[in-house]
């Protein structure tokens, strides 16, 4: 066997054994780049550092630290839970309308913080008591909320975007453009699957809310909703970049927490940054490690190996995208969303560019993929946020994501068969 062979067999034996006995998936890159170092004849303990280092050197990844920060800061200091009390005072009446908040709060959450994590957890802790009281079906309202935290992942600002954008070099302002229309749409779609699941389920309508009550709670979030139109409209006018951004995001965040709301104090800061500081290091171990992997993987040509595999499907790109996406697909449900854009992407970006394949499309397509493969069993990260926030077993809330799941992967469909879905929002906002 070849060299460039046997690097591929250590990298997929290796990465398999290792997640399998458990390891942290930012180690085990780094063990399978050192394996693929060793048996490529590249073996040099300076060459893994330097390429350790050069995963995180870069200032664009800045943006991943500051948008985690900004979503904690919402979720501590208040603006999320306005989101949502605005989104129940105006459809929290109607029969289901905590699933219809808790659609409207993801969306609106989405567009503020970028973490699938961050929104989820937030969503589930406030939203999920109040379901459980009402007597909604636990597991259907624990999949619902799974299904809408997915969702941050692809309205701007958007963390996987960020590392998307720094790994394959694709313009990180042209992937918030891309998003956009997605996300409403799997909103949309998350209405009319919750719609059909209703039509088995008994559940009372409420009293409605004065509209006086309404203007009320929209006021209070007032200083919420201004939040993605500063970010999206500074980036769209040019007054700063996605980086930039993510530091206005948070600064804006800490300064409503801390003087507008005023339901933070200065001493509760030191908890909220070492949490966000904990997320930061998980995700920036994650990228130096699969610098390592991707170095050693460009030195054993795999791209090129891949592309000799799909090459006959070059020439036909909505096939080699919906083969592309099953393949994403069956990777989703073993790997998370960030090591699977640091481990795939660079590999799979050239194949479809060579194809003819729009790179901002693909990326967002990726994205979206692998956003999906957070709620997709047996690893399925935003469920098992979902069962500890709900102290419900993992089986319950697998069962209750699944008609969401299916609106989801037909949503995926329509993309794949129609991309100017995608393509064309992005080329008028331009």
């Amino acid at each position: 066997m070849s060299p460039e062979g046997l690097a591929f067999v250590v990298f997929s034996a290796g990465m398999l054994v290792l997640m399998g006995i458990g390891m942290n998936m930012a180690l085990a890159l780094v063990l399978t780049g050192a394996g693929m170092a060793y048996v490529l004849g590249f073996w040099d303990t300076q060459l893994l550092a330097q390429n350790l280092v050069a995963g995180v050197d870069s200032f664009p990844l800045l943006a991943v630290p500051f948008f985690i920060l900004a979503g904690e800061l919402m979720n501590s200091g208040g603006i999320s839970r306005r989101i949502i009390d605005m989104a129940q005072a105006w459809v929290g009446h109607i029969r289901g309308g905590l699933g219809f908040v808790a659609i409207g709060a993801a969306v609106l959450m989405a567009s503020m913080s970028g973490s699938a994590l961050a929104d989820t957890a937030a969503l589930a802790t406030i939203l999920l008591p109040m379901m459980r009281q009402q007597g909604y079906p636990m597991a259907t309202s624990a999949g619902l909320l799974a299904s809408g935290g997915i969702i941050a992942p692809i309205i701007p600002p958007s963390m996987p975007f960020v590392i998307y954008g720094v790994t394959t070099n694709t313009s990180i302002s042209a992937l918030f453009v891309s998003g956009i229309v997605p996300g409403l749409i799997m909103g949309a779609g998350l209405i009319i699957a919750w719609k059909l699941v209703l039509r088995r389920i008994d559940l009372p309508e409420g009293e409605p809310v004065p509209l006086a009550a309404r203007l009320r709670a929209t006021a209070k979030a007032f200083w919420a909703l201004l939040m993605p139109v500063i970010i999206i409209g500074g980036m769209k006018t040019g007054v700063f970049t996605p980086t930039e951004a993510a530091v206005v995001a948070a600064f804006y965040a800490l300064t409503i927490a801390l003087f507008v709301h005023r339901e933070m104090k200065f001493a509760e800061l030191g908890p909220v940054l070492v949490r966000a500081a904990k997320t930061t290091a998980i995700v920036m171990f994650l990228c130096a490690g699969a610098a390592v992997a991707s170095y050693m993987i460009t030195l054993a040509d795999l791209p090129a190996t891949l592309t000799g595999w799909l090459g006959p499907l070059v020439e036909h790109p909505r096939l080699l995208m919906a083969v592309m996406m099953v393949v994403l697909v069956l990777i989703g449900t073993a790997l998370d969303l960030t090591p699977t854009i640091l481990i795939f992407a660079p590999v799979m970006l050239p194949i479809a560019v060579k194809a003819g394949i729009d790179p901002v499309y693909f990326g967002l397509m990726f994205v979206l993929n692998g956003a999906i493969g957070l709620i997709t069993p047996p690893v399925g990260t935003v469920l098992n946020v979902v069962a500890g926030v709900g102290r419900l077993s993992l089986a319950q809330v697998i069962r209750g994501v699944n008609p969401f799941l299916v609106t989801y992967t037909l949503i995926l469909v329509l993309f794949v068969i129609f991309p100017q879905l995608v393509t064309a929002p992005v080329a008028w906002m331009r």
